[in-house]
Formats: structure tokens, C-alpha cells, sequence
């Protein structure tokens, strides 16, 4: 991570990169499981932690809700999603069409993130030109 208030926004994609690549991998192994018995589905939630870190800077710009971010409490774990929820006999609880569409829509998120630390880092390009 770079500490510079230039590189704010940055560094905030960069942990949302890091955390859609974690649920990628979540869902992944969530697919793998689909068949074994007593799974029970894991996830990430990095929008809720970043809204819940937002959120504590009230009534100031985005800019300054951004620097005043603690990029360490930004580390999205993996949880057990509806550990105490199965729909099959077998116990578990991973519905192979939900995640192939969790996976495909987390591709986009990821890529979308990708294309955003692009386009900053050609803002600052930009300007040091």
C-alpha cells in the first residue's frame, strides 16, 4: 500500500481487489463442495464492512470519508453462510446455480475494480504530465 493522500482511492480498490479475489475463491470452493455431504457454504461481504467503515464520517465528502479510512479494518474475512440452513437431506446447502451466478457476478465486480485502479493511476499520470 502506498501512504500518500494521492493514492486514497487507490488504496481502498486495491482492498476491494483483494476481497473479490477472496470471495472468488469462497465460491469456487463452495462449487467444489456441491456434492459433500454436510457442506455448508462459505462467503465474503467486503461491501458491508466498507459501508460500516464509511459510514462513521458523516456529513463530509467522499473524498474525506476515504482518507479518513483505517485500511487495516478493512480485511473481509470468509463466513459460513446459513451454517444452521439445508434445503437437502444430505445437510448441505450450496445451490450450484446460485453460486455459478455469484461467481459470474463477482468476475464483474473484480474486473470492474481492475479497471478502476487502471483509470486512477492514468488520472495520475495525467497530471504529473
Amino acid at each position: 500500500m502506498i501512504n500518500t493522500n494521492a493514492f486514497d482511492y487507490i488504496n481502498v480498490l486495491d482492498k476491494g481487489a483483494d476481497a473479490a479475489w477472496l470471495r472468488n475463491e469462497a465460491i469456487s470452493n463452495n462449487i467444489s463442495n456441491v456434492d459433500t455431504p454436510g457442506y455448508k457454504r462459505v462467503d465474503v461481504d467486503f461491501a458491508s464492512l466498507l459501508n460500516q467503515e464509511l459510514g462513521r464520517n458523516r456529513y463530509v465528502s467522499m473524498d474525506e470519508k476515504v482518507e479518513g479510512l483505517d485500511l487495516k479494518k478493512l480485511n473481509p474475512q470468509v463466513y459460513t453462510d446459513y451454517e444452521n440452513f439445508s434445503y437437502r437431506l444430505d445437510g448441505n446447502n450450496v445451490d450450484i446455480e446460485n453460486e455459478n451466478v455469484y461467481l459470474a457476478e463477482n468476475q464483474l465486480k473484480y474486473q470492474g475494480i481492475l479497471n478502476s485502479i487502471t483509470q486512477e493511476f492514468q488520472n495520475l499520470q495525467r497530471v504529473m504530465q
